[in-house]
């Protein structure tokens, strides 16, 4: 069974948590980041070879087995803090939840450094001129350094729409037209309902 891409848990967040501390004491800010960075590689690497991911979360290889083969993968392209990291894991039992892990660390390093990161959706491309001034009305807005990842979507018919984490801000066209119509079939509603209630009156 391949990893699965999974939203931090609670025992993700320990994890997290810890590699995080380990990695702040070792380096500062630029350790963490690395360390982060490089987990993310080894996740992405994981998408990208369905064998690499299946070795990672089998439960049917060894732990001892599958520790022999991780360190000769990570010789000399992971930190030691990184590899020690994932042979903990290994050991553990845990590998299978590098994702959500991988996750937590994210958002643990973004609430810790002040950022938070934001999908931007856009019907086409934008100019970097754009993009700027996104992300600058956002970091005003939000009190946060901003990192932006534009995106299109050709089934938007214009506007925008941004994801903050869990959070999904539609302004897009479709989304507008769709409220302006909801408002007046309920208006309406709420108009006829009112008629009637004087016709009754009346009579």
């Amino acid at each position: 069974m391949p990893l699965i891409d999974a939203k931090p848990d609670a025992v993700a967040k320990v994890y997290a948590a810890s590699l995080y501390d380990l990695a702040d004491k070792a380096g500062g800010r630029e350790q963490v980041e690395s360390t982060l960075g490089q987990l993310e590689d080894v996740l992405e690497l994981a998408r990208q070879d369905a064998r690499f991911s299946e070795f990672l979360a089998s439960r049917v290889l060894s732990a001892s087995s599958r520790e022999r083969s991780l360190k000769k993968i990570l010789e000399g392209r992971a930190d030691d803090l990184v590899t020690r990291f994932l042979l903990v894991l290994n050991d553990k039992g845990r590998l299978g939840h590098l994702p959500a892990i991988v996750a937590a660390m994210d958002a643990l390093v973004q609430e810790r450094m002040g950022r938070v990161e934001v999908d931007v959706y856009t019907p086409g491309a934008i100019d970097t001129e754009q993009l700027t001034t996104i992300k600058e009305r956002l970091g005003a807005k939000l009190g946060k350094d901003v990192i932006v990842h534009p995106y299109t979507d050709p089934s938007m018919i214009g506007g925008i729409r941004l994801r903050i984490g869990d959070q999904l801000i539609d302004a897009s066209v479709a989304t507008r037209l769709r409220r302006m119509r909801d408002q007046f079939a309920g208006q309406g509603l709420a108009q006829l309902k009112a008629r009637t209630s004087r016709m009754i009156e009346d009579e």
